[in-house]
């Protein structure tokens, strides 16, 4: 907010204490005269903004309308797959994370010849992925073109601030078709073999062949969707946003955003057995409906919880003796 705005923001404050403590003469009015002057002002200033940097807005607008289908591609993708519904939230977390760091941007700046490369590429990348049909190359090559103008307009200093804004829209894009059926077998494999030496050590029978796990009256699946990589993108999403807001440096949110790749893992594995003694103690029922449904939520949050638990330990420091 800028100081005149504060100012005017702080009479209007004013109006209103004295309207609610005393009688005040036509405090109403000139409280809402402050609101409508403060209103102004705003708008004013939001206009001046507009006129003064419309070349990037405007060139990031024809980059949108020229890329709608692929916007709109990308939100059928979050509504069919649960994998990826988190990718609603990417986008309005990345302009809240802009408007943030708003106030450490400073104007004029030099233009980035590094942020002009960007954008061509992402233009270059856009015709060839559109001509290609390639799905994941042409939503990458638009967060690259984005990138780019902004990094060019911004100037290198200035986009050091919001860099993470950018990278944060990576996570609004479904992984390869190639690179999640090549990372879901070995991930299915991996918590079918945890489980049943988990369930071994508890003492619950069972046996496993694949990724299948054979219990007395129940047998238990470990499917694409049980293989931990649903819960591994959004947690990963999540681990980086707090890392940028919460902890200091670099080094301390990049650990944290690759520990949550081994926090999803484990959480989902607790899941399978949780399951699994649920079929063994209760009913098969139980696990195939109120277990099975449940459990993906509980995950998430133990895995949240986790995360936070991280987060506090990498913050912490060591008072001085």
């Amino acid at each position: 907010m800028a100081p005149k705005h504060i100012v005017v923001f702080h009479i209007c404050r004013y109006y209103n204490v004295l309207a609610r403590s005393r009688d005040f003469g036509g405090a109403d009015f000139q409280t809402r005269q402050c609101r409508s002057s403060f209103l102004s002002e705003s708008v004013t200033a939001i206009k001046v903004h507009l006129n003064k940097h419309r070349f990037p807005y405007i060139l990031f607008g024809l980059v949108i309308l020229l890329n709608f289908h692929l916007l709109w591609g990308l939100i059928e993708d979050w509504l069919r797959d649960d994998n990826y519904s988190h990718g609603f939230l990417v986008i309005p977390v990345s302009i809240f994370l802009i408007w943030r760091g708003r106030a450490r941007i400073r104007f004029p700046a030099p233009v980035s010849r590094t942020g002009f490369i960007f954008f061509v590429l992402g233009c270059i990348g856009l015709l060839f992925g559109s001509a290609a049909s390639e799905f994941f190359a042409t939503r990458f090559s638009l967060v690259l073109t984005i990138t780019g103008l902004a990094l060019y307009y911004l100037g290198n200093e200035n986009f050091r601030r919001v860099w993470f804004a950018f990278f944060f829209l990576l996570f609004m894009i479904p992984i390869p078709a190639i690179v999640y059926y090549s990372a879901t077998m070995p991930l299915q494999l991996f918590a079918s073999k945890a489980t049943t030496a988990i369930l071994h050590v508890i003492g619950v029978p069972s046996s496993r062949e694949g990724n299948i796990i054979y219990l007395p009256t129940y047998t238990l699946e470990v499917v694409e969707a049980c293989s931990g990589l649903r819960s591994l993108v959004a947690l990963m999403a999540l681990a980086a946003l707090i890392g940028n807001l919460i902890l200091p440096g670099r080094i301390r949110p990049l650990l944290l955003f690759v520990l949550a790749i081994p926090v999803a893992i484990v959480v989902n594995i607790f899941r399978l057995v949780i399951t699994a003694i649920g079929a063994y103690t209760i009913s098969p029922k139980l696990a195939e409906d109120f277990l099975h449904e449940v459990s993906g939520i509980l995950v998430f949050a133990v895995a949240f919880l986790i995360i936070i638990a991280i987060t506090g330990l990498l913050k912490w420091k060591r008072k001085p003796s």
